[in-house]
């Protein structure tokens, strides 16, 4: 009887608490349907996973095996960029090469965060770090600086980055409005479409991958794994292991993601000021890499002839393909005749690798100044 009641026992407010976190989770994942198939298994994970005495965890738990063999080793997320490399179309980036200064620009938040929240005393440089990297949009990098830097605050910042990226249609049009006028929202964008080469296709995944390699070698793992499964998109021989990362190996692996971070989201680590914090500043990083975005669009203006429309910058945070939409469907709705999707999606994608190459760069810089 007293095994049949342990649970009751050893029940406690804060674990209540974190049912209805968890279930936040999943009503906006099944209602509002923002990024579902990560905040449902992340809310449900974080439920089981505050059950008193839960066999879920634990040292044979199915949860604790999962984040040893997944996140520990850091195996997921670098299944998860194969599965985004097979899914991205590098196309329009390699027909507008001018585009990854806007995916280099939408990384300010990153920095500005890191910065204030080492300024708050709370954190050590390596866990503000980790709070930064939220800035870039970017579930995986996220998950892999903060493994490294501050596994415990895994949990809030794998969440604060999923939860970010889903919000990106409510967070990011306040921004653009309130850093650009009408007229600049109109501004039209000439395309012109470029023939992209079968050799070029193939050799851009190849070349992008030794060239950050060389510049960043930690971002060899990330960088290189979402330049793979874009070599096997685009090669032309080998359909079937592309559809497969794009459909079975993403699902898969996102479901154990899911749950994985989920079951890192115990009471005592994850009910406490600092996460409270950590909630707070990585909405912070997503405002401000919007805002840099859209500044150095502006910026760029003062020189240019033909003149970009600011909001290509909001565009350049990793959020793919969010941002590219969320910004297109700005534009129309000042104009409805006014097409920039393509230009979008080009900064979207420049900003898909300059999210994995500043994370990089940050392992690599952090440990210099320890």
């Amino acid at each position: 009887m007293e095994t049949l009641l342990s649970g009751i026992l050893n029940l406690e407010v804060k674990h209540l608490i974190m049912f209805v976190i968890g279930g936040i989770l999943i009503y906006l994942a099944i209602e509002k349907q923002y990024e579902p198939s990560l905040l449902l298994p992340i809310g449900f994970g974080a439920i089981i996973s505050n059950i008193p005495l839960s066999s879920a965890v634990g040292e044979e738990g199915f949860l604790t095996i999962l984040y040893n063999a997944g996140i520990a080793t850091e195996l997921f997320p670098v299944l998860i960029f194969i599965a985004v490399g097979a899914m991205i179309d590098f196309k329009p980036l390699i027909s507008s090469p001018f585009m990854l200064f806007f995916g280099a620009a939408a990384q300010f938040g990153i920095f500005a965060t890191m910065l204030f929240a080492i300024s708050t005393g709370k954190f050590t440089l390596p866990e503000a770090a980790s709070i930064g990297i939220i800035g870039a949009a970017d579930g995986p990098t996220s998950i892999y600086v903060a493994k490294v830097f501050a596994p415990n605050y895994l949990g809030p910042i794998s969440v604060a980055a999923y939860s970010y990226m889903s919000l990106v249609p409510i967070i990011q049009p306040p921004v653009i409005k309130l850093l650009t006028t009408e007229k600049e929202r109109k501004i039209r964008m000439k395309y012109t479409t470029v023939h992209v080469p079968k050799k070029v296709e193939i050799l851009f995944p190849i070349v992008i991958t030794v060239i950050a390699g060389i510049i960043a070698p930690m971002s060899v793992a990330l960088i290189g794994a979402l330049m793979f499964g874009n070599l096997i998109r685009v090669c032309g021989v080998l359909e079937r292991l592309s559809t497969s990362a794009q459909n079975e190996l993403s699902n898969l692996v996102t479901i154990l993601l899911g749950i994985t971070i989920g079951g890192t989201m115990s009471a005592d680590a994850f009910l406490n000021i600092h996460t409270l914090m950590i909630l707070a500043m990585g909405l912070v990083a997503f405002i401000f890499d919007t805002a840099g975005g859209v500044l150095f669009a502006k910026f760029l203006n003062l020189f240019l002839k033909n003149k970009v429309n600011p909001m290509i910058g909001a565009a350049g945070i990793s959020a793919f393909p969010m941002s590219g939409r969320v910004v297109q469907m700005m534009a129309a709705k000042e104009d409805p005749t006014n097409f920039i999707l393509m230009q979008a999606m080009s900064a979207n994608v420049a900003g898909q690798l300059g999210s994995v190459v500043a994370g990089s760069m940050i392992l690599a810089l952090v440990p210099m100044f320890m």
